[in-house]
Order: C-alpha cells, then structure tokens, then sequence
C-alpha cells in the first residue's frame, strides 16, 4: 500500500500546479504539471507491473474470480479493391 500513498500525495502536490496553470496562465506551472504527470504515469506503471507479478505468483489476497467468457474473434477485414485500371 506505500505505493498507493505516495500516487495520492503525488496528485495531491499537483493541485496548486493546476490552479496556476488552468487558472492563472502560469506556464512554469504547465512544465511542473507535466513533470509532475510523468512522473505519475511511471508510478503507475510500476504499480501495474506489480499488481500483474503478485497475481500471477498467486500472493493476491482477492479471492479467485471466475473465468470471463471468451471472446468472439473479430471478423478479417475485407480487402480492399483494386484500382480500375486507365483505359
């Protein structure tokens, strides 16, 4: 759970960020908002690698769900026609 704490205390230091930049025009704060969501986006990743590793180990604390039906495959795509020919 430490890596969900530090993902809300990065949006929560983003806040004033985004008040400058959407509501001031401040553009130095646009830079630190987008470092800012960079940096979120890496954490999350980290936090989905994780979560995908502790699942497949079987060291989830969720109970098992069921199995979701399978898929329909998707129908090929048609091909394209071929250009008419110049006379």
């Amino acid at each position: 759970m430490s890596n969900f704490s530090q993902l809300k205390d990065l949006v929560m230091s983003l806040e004033a960020d985004f008040e400058k930049f959407y509501d001031k025009g401040n553009s130095a704060a646009g830079t630190r908002v987008r470092k800012g969501m960079q940096e979120l986006k890496n954490m999350a990743q980290t936090i989905r690698t994780e979560v995908q590793n502790k699942k497949n180990d079987g060291g989830g604390d969720a109970a098992p769900a069921k199995a979701a039906p399978a898929k329909k495959a998707a129908a090929p795509a048609a091909k394209k026609a071929a250009p008419a020919k110049k006379k």
